[in-house]
């Protein structure tokens, strides 16, 4: 059985029937994003609960083996498309801990269909790698500044449940970490596959900005409205 992750919860009203799982970037933990709820202009009603998880403590190669909070490891090599994959072992048990995550949720009462997986740069890997394998219809998948894991297993694992899922996608044309040309490479690929993509990109580096925020909040409110399937 997997082990819950322990998160960071908000609330924005009383008895909330969607739920937004939130995956932080490498080195980051789930109080990174907190702040960006009361900007999403979100509605009062229905009421959203916000999940934000810590990634797992791991080393991680390409900061010299130090132990951060990370969802996978990755290495120079995976960042230049030198790596066939990533690292399957990490990618695979992360995408367990946020399928443990939607189980809860649906528990406490909230549908798939009413739940939003999203992520910054690592965390948006994780969102598209478990969000587009799920058995269960979701409302969406949110991935920012971010690409897509194990891209050659996709076509034989992929869920029938969740090919129509709306997925948005976001990245800072001058991002040096996660290089512009993985994420669209991703967005090219998944297109490829019959995904429809919502595409936006920014000129910002390895961040988010503000009119990211705006878009990302109009997003959340049409897929949340029509999320129940």
């Amino acid at each position: 059985m997997t082990k819950l992750l322990d998160a960071i919860e908000i609330e924005t009203g009383k008895n909330p029937s969607a739920a937004v799982i939130w995956m932080h970037g490498l080195g980051a933990d789930g109080n990174d994003f907190v702040p960006i709820v009361p900007e999403l202009g979100l509605p009062r009603s229905p009421a959203i609960r916000f999940v934000f998880p810590h990634a797992p403590m791991r080393p991680v190669t390409i900061n010299n083996g130090y132990v951060m909070r990370a969802w996978y490891d990755v290495s120079l090599g995976d960042l230049e498309g030198k790596t066939r994959q990533a690292d399957e072992k990490g990618v695979r048990e992360s995408e367990a801990q946020i399928r443990a995550l939607i189980e809860r949720e649906s528990q406490r009462g909230i549908a798939p269909s009413q739940i939003v997986l999203a992520g910054f740069s690592q965390g948006g890997a994780i969102a598209l790698q478990t969000g587009l394998r799920h058995p269960e219809p979701l409302a969406g998948v949110l991935a920012l500044s971010a690409y897509l894991p194990l891209a050659e297993t996709l076509p034989q694992e992929a869920s029938a449940a969740n090919r129509k899922t709306p997925i948005f996608m976001a990245h800072g044309t001058y991002d040096p970490v996660v290089p512009y040309a993985m994420g669209s490479a991703s967005r090219v690929y998944l297109s490829g596959l019959g995904y429809g993509i919502d595409w936006h990109d920014y000129p910002m580096q390895h961040s988010v900005c503000a009119e990211e925020i705006t878009a990302v909040g109009a997003w959340l409110r049409r897929v949340l409205a029509s999320g129940k399937r």
